[in-house]
Formats: C-alpha cells, sequence, structure tokens
C-alpha cells in the first residue's frame, strides 16, 4: 500500500495539486500520530482513531469527486479542531504540542488556495495565539506536566517536526525537479517539432519553388514563339495557374514563418516614386480585365525616399488591392496615401484601400483577419483564395509596428487602412504623383528583348539541369555568351580560365552552397572572378534573406521563378554599360518585388566607419569617405539623431533652460543596419569606436558585427577628436591601400600616442551622466575648481584640478597640456569646445600658438552627444605624440 502510495505520488499523469494534496495529509497523518499520545488519556485515543479514518476518507472522496479544495478545507477544520485539545491535555506550552502548530500553518498555505488560504491562515494564526493566551493567564485549564516530562516532549517534538518537515520538503523537491524536467523534455519536442515545420516549410517552398521555375520559364519561351491562338490561350492559363500556385506556396510559408517567430522585418531606403509605380502596374490591369476604374491619390508631400521594409509594405498594399479588386464586380477600386511628419526625421502614414464591392457584414469584421477563414463563404465560394491573404497583412502590420483598421457597409464596398510610422531619407517632397504617367502596359505585346551584350561573358550555377536550360533560353534573345556550372566546384574551376561579366549562383546547392562558393570566388588564387558581381538566383523567397545575401557580398537576389523581364533587368543592372545595347526600357512593373540589386558598381576593398562623436570636420569626412553612425541625444521631447536632428547649441541652450539631456550610443540592431548599408559599397569595413569603458557603443558594436564576416570593430581609446585623429590615420592608411591588419596595429599603437584631455567648467552635467561621483562634484563646487578630464586605458579619469577665472584656467590647463613640446607631432591640433564664444576660442588658440605652433589647427564644436556629458565653456586639446 506504501509503494502503491508512493507511485501516485510521483505519476506525472495525476494533477500536482492532487499528488501534493495526497503527500502533505499524509504527512499531516503521521504527526497526528505523535501528537494526540501526548494527552495520556483514552480521549485522545479514541480523537486520534476517529481522526485517521475521517481523513483518509476525505482524501479518497475529494480526489474522487474532483474536489480538492473542499477537502483540504475539511481537513484543516480538523487540525484546528484537534491541536487545541491536544495543546490543552499535554501540558501547554510546557509540552512538545506547540511545535505542532507549525505543521498547521504548512498544510494551510499548501493545500488550500485562493480566499480560503487567506481566511484560514488567519483563524490558525488567532487560534495558536488564544492558546498561549489562555496558557499564561489561566493556567488551571492546562494539564500540569513534570519538568522532566516537558523537556522529554518538547525536544522529542522538535525532532518529530524537524524530521516530517524535511521528508516533506524532500517530496515537493523531488515533484518540483521532475515536473521541471517533463516541461524540460516537452518544450525540447516542441521545439524540435516546429524545427521540423520550419525546415519542412522551407524545403517545401525552395523544392517547389524549382519545378514552378521550370513551368513558367518554359512558357514563357512558348508564348514568345510564333503560335496558334489556342495554343496562346493554353499557354497563358498555364501560366496564370502557375502564379496562383506559387502565391498559394508564399502565402502559406509567410503564416509558418510569422507562427514560428522568424519572419524578420528588414528596413531600406527606397524611393517612394518606384514604389507607386510598381502598385500601379500590378494593379491596374487586374482592374481594366474586370472592367473596374482604379484611382491613385498620393500625397505631393510625401518625401522622395523613405526607410521601411519595401517589399513588406508592398506585399500589404498589394495584397490588399487584389482583395478589392476579387471582391468588386463594378465601380472602382482606389489607393490613397497621406502622410504627417511627426519629427524632424520621421513621418506616419496612412495607405487607404477603398473599393465599391460587395463589403464585409458587421457580424464578420471580427473574424476578417483570422487564419483560414473566409467570410459569407456561401456568397464567395467561387472566388479563388485560401483565406491567409488578410491575415497575413494583419501579422505584418504589426510585425511593422503598424495598424490597420477596416470599415466596411454590406453590399457597398469596403475601406481598409494601414498606418505606419517610417524614417526619412531624403525630405524632398514627392510632387504631383499621376496615374497616367506611371502606367507601363504590356499585356498581349510581342516580346522584344531589353538588350544585347554579344561581347558579355555571363555563368549561370545551379545543380539543377532544367533550371540552367530555363535561365540560357531566357537570355537567349540577348546573345550574351553564357556558360553553365551545376556546382560550386565546377564554378571555381570554370573562374580560373575564364573572366565572366556577370554570375548568377543558386543558393541551396549541395556540397558547396552558393554563399560558401562566393567566400570561395573572393578569395581564390589566380582566380579572374575575384570581384565579379554576384547575384544570388534563390527559391528562398523573404524580405528576411535581403539581409543575408548583403551581408554575404552579393550584388543582389533574384527570386525564383523567375520571368524575362526580371532577368534581363538583373542582368542588365550589373553588366558594364559599355557592354550593353538597349533596345527597349526594361520593365519596372515587378522590379522590386523578387529583384534587389545591392550595388551597380566596384565596391571599395576597405571602408573605415566611425561614430557621430568622432568630432571631425565635414571636409575632413568627404575628403576621406569617412562614415559615421549617429548616436542619439535623449530629452524630455523624445530621442534625436546626434547632430542631425539636434546641434549641440540647441541642446546647451535646452539644458540651461532647466531641462535634462543625456546621449545614448547606438544599440545592436542600429549598428547592424549601419553595417549592412556599408558593405554594399565595401567589402570590408573596419569600424573604430569611442574608449569602450566611456560608452556602450564598443560592446554594442562587437556584438553587431558578429553577425557579419567583414566587419572589425576597434577601441580607439579615445573619445571626440582624439578618436577623430584615429579615424583619420586609419582613413589615410586605408586610402593608400595598406592592408586590414596594419591599420589594426596603427590604431593599437594611437592609444598610447593620442593625448585626449578636457578642461570642464561646471561639473553638473558631468555628475549626471555618471562620469564624476557626487562627492568629487561637491568638491569642485565648493572650492570652485575646474577638473581636467583625461582617457588613460580607455577610461576617463580625473588628470588634474584647476582653479579661478577662465582666463587664469584655460591659460594654465594649456601651458600643462602642451608643456612636452618635443614629442608632440605638431602637424595637426584640435581645439574642441562646447558652448564657447568667439572671443574664447580665439584665446586659446593665441595661446595654443604661443606655448606650441602647429601646422594646422582645427576649431572643432563639440557635437551634442559629446557637449551632453561635458557641458557648456569645456574644451580641450586633442593631438598625437611622436
Amino acid at each position: 500500500m506504501i509503494k502503491k502510495w508512493f507511485k501516485k505520488n510521483f505519476d506525472h499523469k495525476i494533477s500536482l495539486r492532487e499528488r501534493m494534496f495526497r503527500l502533505v495529509t499524509g504527512v499531516c497523518m503521521v504527526a497526528l500520530m505523535f501528537i494526540l499520545p501526548m494527552g495520556r488519556s483514552a480521549i485522545n485515543l479514541i480523537i486520534l482513531a476517529v481522526s485517521l479514518v475521517f481523513m483518509a476518507v476525505v482524501v479518497e472522496l475529494s480526489i474522487k469527486k474532483e474536489r480538492i479544495n473542499g477537502g483540504a478545507t475539511s481537513i484543516a477544520v480538523l487540525l484546528l479542531l484537534v491541536l487545541p485539545v491536544s495543546f490543552f491535555t499535554a501540558g501547554g506550552f510546557y509540552s512538545g504540542v506547540p511545535e505542532w502548530f507549525v505543521l498547521c500553518f504548512i498544510y494551510i498555505s499548501i493545500t488550500l488556495s485562493g480566499r480560503r488560504k487567506v481566511i484560514f491562515f488567519l483563524f490558525c494564526t488567532a487560534e495558536t495565539l488564544l492558546c498561549y493566551y489562555t496558557a499564561f493567564y489561566f493556567p488551571e485549564y492546562i494539564t500540569q506536566n513534570s519538568p522532566a516530562r516537558s523537556f522529554f516532549d518538547s525536544a522529542y517534538s522538535v525532532v518529530m517536526v524537524g524530521t516530517l518537515i524535511s521528508i516533506l520538503l524532500l517530496f515537493l523537491n523531488q515533484l518540483y525537479e521532475k515536473e521541471n524536467q517533463l516541461t524540460r523534455q516537452q518544450k525540447k519536442e516542441i521545439e524540435e517539432l516546429n524545427q521540423a515545420e520550419n525546415h519542412f516549410f522551407s524545403s517545401m517552398s525552395h523544392e517547389i519553388r524549382t519545378p514552378i521555375n521550370t513551368i513558367i520559364g518554359l512558357n514563357e519561351i512558348i508564348l514568345r514563339g510564333d503560335i496558334p491562338e489556342d495554343v496562346a490561350e493554353n499557354a497563358r492559363n498555364i501560366q496564370g495557374a502557375s502564379k496562383m500556385l506559387l502565391t498559394l506556396i508564399n502565402d502559406i510559408l509567410d503564416v509558418s514563418k510569422i507562427k514560428s517567430g522568424k519572419m524578420e522585418i528588414v528596413n531600406v531606403s527606397y524611393m517612394t516614386g518606384t514604389f507607386f509605380s510598381d502598385i500601379v502596374n500590378m494593379i491596374w490591369i487586374k482592374a481594366r480585365e474586370k472592367g473596374l476604374e482604379f484611382v491613385l491619390h498620393v500625397d505631393s508631400s510625401i518625401p522622395s525616399m523613405l526607410c521601411g521594409d519595401e517589399v513588406r509594405i508592398k506585399q500589404v498594399l498589394i495584397n490588399l488591392l487584389n482583395n478589392a479588386v476579387k471582391y468588386t464586380s463594378e465601380g472602382s477600386v482606389s489607393l490613397s496615401v497621406r502622410c504627417e511628419r511627426t519629427s524632424l526625421n520621421r513621418v506616419h502614414v496612412w495607405y487607404t484601400v477603398e473599393d465599391t464591392g460587395q463589403g464585409v457584414k458587421k457580424e464578420d469584421i471580427p473574424y476578417l483577419f483570422n487564419a483560414f477563414k473566409r467570410v459569407d463563404e456561401r456568397k464567395n465560394r467561387y472566388i479563388e483564395g485560401t483565406g491567409l491573404g488578410l491575415n497575413i497583412v494583419h501579422q505584418l502590420v504589426e510585425l511593422m509596428g503598424g495598424k490597420i483598421s477596416v470599415n466596411s457597409v454590406y453590399t457597398k464596398g469596403s475601406i481598409f487602412i494601414v498606418e505606419l510610422d517610417q524614417d526619412i531619407v531624403d525630405d524632398k517632397e514627392l510632387g504631383a504623383f499621376t496615374l497616367a504617367s506611371r502606367l507601363n502596359v504590356q499585356s498581349g505585346e510581342q516580346y522584344q528583348q531589353s538588350f544585347e551584350a554579344p561581347g558579355a561573358h555571363l555563368l549561370v550555377v545551379d545543380d539543377n539541369e532544367m533550371n540552367l536550360m530555363v535561365v540560357s533560353k531566357l537570355l537567349s534573345d540577348t546573345k550574351i555568351q553564357i556558360d553553365t556550372a551545376l556546382s560550386g566546384a565546377e564554378c571555381l574551376k570554370l573562374t580560373l580560365t575564364q573572366h565572366y561579366d556577370c554570375i548568377l549562383m543558386d543558393h541551396l546547392m549541395p556540397e558547396m552552397d552558393g554563399i560558401q562558393c562566393l567566400r570561395a570566388l573572393r578569395t581564390q588564387p589566380a582566380g579572374l572572378c575575384q570581384d565579379t558581381p554576384v547575384i544570388a538566383l534563390t527559391a528562398n523567397a523573404g524580405s528576411e534573406h535581403q539581409l543575408i545575401y548583403r551581408k554575404e557580398g552579393f550584388s543582389g537576389y533574384l527570386a525564383k521563378p523567375v520571368n524575362g523581364a526580371l532577368l534581363e533587368a538583373a542582368v542588365l543592372s550589373i553588366l558594364p554599360k559599355e557592354m550593353a545595347k538597349l533596345t527597349m526600357e526594361t520593365s519596372q512593373s515587378e522590379i522590386g518585388k523578387d529583384l534587389l540589386i545591392f550595388d551597380q558598381s566596384q565596391r571599395l576593398p576597405l571602408m573605415i566607419t566611425t561614430d557621430s562623436v568622432c568630432d571631425l570636420p565635414e571636409s575632413l569626412k568627404n575628403e576621406f569617405g569617412i562614415s559615421v553612425c549617429p548616436y542619439y541625444v535623449c530629452t524630455e521631447q523624445g530621442r534625436f539623431l546626434d547632430e542631425e536632428e539636434l546641434k549641440a547649441d540647441e541642446l546647451l541652450a535646452y539644458i540651461a533652460a532647466g531641462m535634462n539631456g543625456f546621449s545614448l550610443p547606438p544599440d545592436v540592431e542600429d549598428y547592424e543596419r549601419f553595417f549592412a548599408e556599408k558593405l554594399t559599397v565595401a567589402q570590408n569595413v573596419i569600424h573604430i569606436t569611442m574608449a569602450k569603458q566611456a560608452s556602450l557603443g564598443h560592446s554594442n558594436a562587437l556584438e553587431a558585427a558578429k553577425s557579419f564576416d567583414n566587419i572589425t570593430v576597434l577601441d580607439s581609446g579615445h573619445l571626440s577628436s582624439g578618436l577623430g585623429l584615429s579615424v583619420l590615420c586609419a582613413a589615410s592608411m586605408a586610402e593608400n591601400h595598406v592592408g586590414k591588419g596594419e591599420i589594426v596595429d596603427l590604431v593599437e599603437t594611437l592609444k598610447t600616442r593620442i593625448s585626449s584631455s578636457f578642461i570642464i567648467d561646471s561639473t553638473h552635467i558631468m555628475c549626471q551622466a555618471g562620469h564624476l561621483s557626487k562627492q568629487i562634484q561637491l568638491l569642485c563646487d565648493t572650492l570652485l575648481l575646474h577638473p581636467v578630464i583625461k582617457l588613460k586605458k580607455s577610461r576617463m579619469v580625473v588628470g588634474g584640478m584647476e582653479i579661478g577665472d577662465f582666463t587664469h584656467v584655460a591659460k594654465n590647463y594649456v601651458r600643462k597640456a602642451l608643456r612636452e613640446t618635443g614629442s608632440i607631432d605638431r602637424r595637426i591640433l584640435f581645439i574642441t569646445y562646447a558652448g564657447m564664444d568667439a572671443q574664447s576660442i580665439s584665446y586659446i588658440k593665441e595661446l595654443v600658438q604661443q606655448y606650441c605652433p602647429f601646422e594646422r589647427i582645427y576649431l572643432q564644436k563639440a557635437s551634442s552627444a559629446i557637449a551632453s556629458n561635458c557641458g557648456p565653456r569645456s574644451f580641450g586639446l586633442l593631438f598625437m605624440r611622436k
């Protein structure tokens, strides 16, 4: 029976609450066997027997009837009745009974729940205090014990209570361990199941896209020929069915990605004019075929270039517009776009899709965005679709941080409104955008190649022979010389003997995939195609792959299945212009949906980048091609980009008005976007950061660099123009084609050669920023001291103190900073300042020329991020030593 009891307590098929009820009640039954005999009377033994039987019956009945809370309540009542009897008959607090009250508290805490637990806990507390009160003030009601018996009972009770509680805790610990182990196992199984599901959908997408690519490609070749009208009609039907199948596959794959959390939003800069042109060209023909009017209204004030996930925004709008056309039999479909600027570099955009179709019933609107749900199924049974489209739209909008709403009157039409916040890249207004000027109708036109390039050599790499044949046939009219390779190894063999002007490469290939092949191609000894642009020709559709291909150094990617226009546009975009002779204007109706070109020119071998806190003049940054990743400056009015949205003088005026402002480094995602963008123009990037102990920028950049193979992050050990000096030296070496290893060594050496120091006028801001302790600030305020901040081993330290007015403080600081004139490199000096007038700056420059003349002196205003840490009327001398 005991064995059976143990087995039930560790059977995970039984609920945890039921097992704990059994366990704790069992321990309390054992406890009663030790408590009641202390009373040494027949009545106590009778109570013991009745109590044990009662508890056993209650346990079985409450479990059988699934009323554990009621059973636990009954047993708690029994314990509260039995304990006082034992207390008074065993000798009160001169016995071992008081220790057993602890078990009653434990029982109530573990087995009861909700209000009952609180009520019984309070009742048990009151009963315990009442028993002690009675024993103290009315000892005549207590059975007296001899001292020896009292000591024996007390010791016995302490040991037994301790033992039973320990056993209880051991059992409970084992129960929780087993439950945790089971939970971990189930979690692992669920994760494996999700991985298997994701792998299945990904594989399915890739495997189905490959034969569809062949079908659509060869079908297009048929349509290009001189064929009878009935054959042409059949071919067009095949084309339509293939595209429908492809749409269904994409919908299923998107739902799978969203469900598993794998869907990524990739923000890129895009031209709004091109974006709307693409949408017009995709929807206008469909509307015309149904006899519908398509109306487009675009706010003329919308910026000409925005930053957002262009692919996903387009997917959302095309889905809504397709639905509008599909469910509208007469009337019109319209797209209206309105924007409103919310900050200096951000706009809120409203996209409104309106139709005069059948509308949605009021009771169906709550289910409109459910997956696999089609409202008014009886009326819509002849309209194609899976019911996934609006669900995907809804989830994509939420992933992009926007919202979607719907207004509909049944039989009158529907209005869908999508709201998204996007960053402004170019705030030049788009201006008038008319529908007529953007139409690009090609339906029924005879095919004509967009260009000819007989002198160009193209290599197509794919492990599927049918794909190679399709690409070769689709490009045959362009007269390009085409070679094919069935594997990465064969590609590398060909590039040893032949230079190619363009390479199209499949991603997923056995043994060596496209990414591995590209890496090998770029470093191939004696290879003739190390700098040849490579486009990923892939069945892995989705905007999340854009970042992958960009990181790896592809010039662009083209999603399968491809059509002739897209393929020609992709090849044309990266061929040397002198090789291609244009024969017609390349179609842009679908480019941007399935084709993305990252760069169209030779990428730099190495680029030096840094952060906006480098405090370098724009002229030097432009001269050496130095790109900066902006810091943030946070105020009570919001978060602003350092120097781009908030200048130092504006910030200092804001702080002078009694407000707070502080700087923040870019986060990991900011750096990832910045690095990905720079890798479109450079093969390798060295990013030099502010001193790692002075800011989190270095650690964030390092974390972001883990996503890239060709990003190197270095700690300058300095800040402000001291960081700028390190960057200038590195950029100069990069311009002279010095290797990456030598530049890394130089930056490490410059940590000890560059002198970075600042004299601070007021310590309040530095104390608020956490760079000075409160004690030092109070000392400086009391004694009118001005600390000199220096950089040592990437840390900011107080290198000295100056006292007096500005003239005296500036003179002493300059004299001490430049006293070892023999070791100073006099080629360049930065006087970097914050919140100073022209007269003060001129005075500092005169002092410098008096103590140590320099060939070039730059008077550099500190960035707002630096100014937020040092405050007004602060300046520094930053130079190099020999």
